[in-house]
Formats: structure tokens, C-alpha cells, sequence
């Protein structure tokens, strides 16, 4: 993980521990560009206060947010931030469907952008494309 005192470019929150392989295609991505970005854990249903203290802890330029089930936690940080925010649906319960529908669906002045199903990837590529890196 690459670490930085100053701005980090982007913050990687997974709900979950169970969601690290998704994570981990992710940073796959990043460290290939040589892109820095913080990981952390922390759920918006069990500790909405962690996830806070997270996303106001340091300046980030961009959020990519990794969840499964009900997939708040996209949409939280998102109505936390005006940075843009990525969201990752994870193949939980029903596919994964449950989850992509949650991120796709958000109210309107809250938009996360969505990629496919535990495709931590693509959520990479576009985190560069809209940095421009």
C-alpha cells in the first residue's frame, strides 16, 4: 500500500473484510500506474462514525468503495463528499445483483459511478480516467 503525508489521490474503503480480494484488483491496477491511495475497512451500517472520521481524515481526490448486500456504502460516502465516487457491487447474496442495484440507484445530488459486479479493475481504470492519469 502506498502511503503519503500529503493529499492521497484516492481512498479505497471496502465494507468488509471479506471484500479484499475485490481490493486487491484495485490496487493491482494502481500500483501498475503508480497511483497512490489509501485502504481501509470500514462499514457504513456498523461504524458510519469510522467511515466519517476516514473520509475526513485526509484530502482525497477519489473514492472507490467496495460492498456487497445492501451496498450503502457508496452512497454514504457520497453524500459526504463532492469529490467523485466509484462504486463496486460485490457477488454476495442474489449475484450481486442486490448490490449493483443499490450503487446504479442513487438519489439525485448523490451520484456514485458504478462498474460491474466484483470488477475492482475497471474501477481502477476509470479512477485514472477521471484523475487523467
Amino acid at each position: 500500500m502506498k502511503r503519503n503525508t500529503e493529499i492521497m489521490s484516492i481512498l479505497i474503503i471496502v465494507g468488509s473484510k471479506s471484500d479484499l480480494h475485490i481490493a486487491e484488483k484495485v490496487t493491482k491496477v494502481l500500483n501498475k500506474n503508480d497511483v497512490e491511495y489509501d485502504l481501509q475497512v470500514a462499514s457504513a451500517h456498523r461504524e458510519p462514525q469510522k467511515v466519517l472520521d476516514i473520509i475526513k481524515k485526509k484530502k482525497y481526490r477519489l473514492y472507490i468503495c467496495i460492498a456487497g448486500l445492501s451496498a450503502a456504502l457508496p452512497g454514504f460516502v457520497a453524500s459526504h463528499t463532492d469529490k467523485p465516487v466509484i462504486g463496486v457491487p460485490v457477488s454476495a447474496k442474489l449475484g450481486g445483483l442486490d448490490a449493483l442495484l443499490s450503487i446504479a440507484q442513487m438519489p439525485k445530488g448523490v451520484p456514485v459511478a458504478c462498474v460491474g459486479i466484483d470488477n475492482g479493475e475497471n474501477a481502477a481504470h476509470l479512477a485514472l480516467r477521471i484523475l487523467n492519469v
